[in-house]
């Protein structure tokens, strides 16, 4: 399934247009910018999308909030914090319906991967199989190595593939760390970008609606894939290449997803930064 109306060619412009790093405020990637060594980055990555939820505005200040506390390299401090200090830092924190034992659960999680593995990258490796044609399977196993033994109830910051979640914000995650152009700073270059999933919030799955690429009205995970399956069909190397840019006409005040939908792009090249 392809687009009926504007295609290829028109999804390539957009993506042109938006792939600049000018475009990325106000979004938790930008966060991620800040941090040059890759084991840094991915904590700051874990923190920022595991949080992408809700109000932009609320987002960026619980991200930013936990980064602070974190210093500025986010590895070292799970290095040397002990459970009990992180549990201290955090037990109070709150957003939305996460709960500070969420988010204490998910960095000392992240500081047993570390300390197991070396780096969440190296984690997420170990549970990666080149036959996989998504990276599901391997993110169930990197949720897991996350969640380690604990039989308490499930983490509202770790959803799995396997209970049947869309994982929006772990493939936001995933598409940030493997990804590589001038929005996703990228770093885990042994993860096929072909493998990856749709982050597929209201957004995206309006405007994919509004394509023809799915006629499903949940955002679900076979969703999802169907999604994925159809930009992969545009291009079988990159499926999530249109995610930024796209995102951008149902978040950006400034954005005119109306018009672009129309196919009138000299008209959608109108917008201005704000």
């Amino acid at each position: 399934m392809t687009p009926s109306f504007i295609g290829r060619q028109k999804l390539d412009e957009l993506y042109t247009f938006y792939d600049s790093r000018e475009w990325v405020h106000p979004d938790p990637l930008e966060f991620l910018y800040a941090y040059q060594d890759l084991s840094d980055r991915e904590v700051a990555a874990l923190i920022a999308s595991s949080l992408a939820y809700g109000r932009v505005g609320q987002i960026l200040k619980s991200v930013s909030s936990v980064l602070e506390k974190l210093g500025p390299s986010p590895r070292k401090f799970l290095e040397s914090a002990t459970p009990e200090f992180i549990d201290l830092l955090f037990s109070d924190f709150r957003h939305r319906f996460t709960t500070g034992k969420d988010l204490v659960g998910m960095l000392i999680g992240a500081k047993s991967v570390v300390k197991k593995y070396g780096s969440l990258y190296a984690c997420f490796l170990s549970g990666l199989n080149k036959k996989d044609e998504t990276v599901f399977p391997a993110l169930s196993c990197f949720v897991k190595a996350l969640s380690g033994t604990s039989c308490e109830s499930v983490n509202s910051l770790m959803p799995s593939p396997e209970r049947g979640s869309a994982c929006k914000r772990w493939n936001l995650f995933l598409r940030w760390m493997v990804r590589e152009d001038n929005v996703d700073p990228g770093g885990w270059r042994k993860v096929s970008p072909a493998t990856l999933i749709i982050p597929l919030d209201t957004h995206m799955h309006r405007i994919c609606l509004c394509l023809g690429l799915t006629e499903k009205k949940n955002t679900g995970i076979r969703t999802a894939l169907e999604i994925t399956r159809a930009f992969r069909e545009i291009d079988p190397h990159d499926p999530v290449r249109y995610d930024f840019a796209l995102t951008r006409l149902g978040i950006r005040k400034d954005a005119d997803p109306e018009t672009f939908l129309r196919g009138d792009w000299k008209a959608s090249h109108t917008y201005k930064k704000l």
